[in-house]
């Protein structure tokens, strides 16, 4: 299941620079994740380092939408392959 940041972000800018998808962008009044990029930093590392780094702990799951660690390692495996070119 993709991450999203809720409207208790504090645009403090620590997460964005930690998403290894660039999934995180930022909004009209706060910071946003890009579901369509967003692996829950499956493939990259163990646990989503936006969620390691906020200090508000304003990113929770995104229950619009649901996907299973298989699905996230096949977004993962095609966002790979879509920036290397192949």
């Amino acid at each position: 299941m993709a991450l999203k940041i809720t409207e208790q972000c504090i645009n403090c800018d620590v997460c964005e620079p930690e998403c290894p998808n660039e999934a995180i962008y930022e909004g009209e009044s706060h910071y946003l994740i890009d579901a369509k990029k967003c692996t829950e930093c499956v493939g990259h590392f163990s646990e989503p380092q936006c969620v390691v780094v906020c200090p508000v702990d304003c990113i929770p799951k995104d229950s619009d939408h649901e996907e299973t660690q298989q699905q996230l390692e096949l977004k993962y495996l095609l966002l790979k392959k879509s920036l290397v070119g192949d």
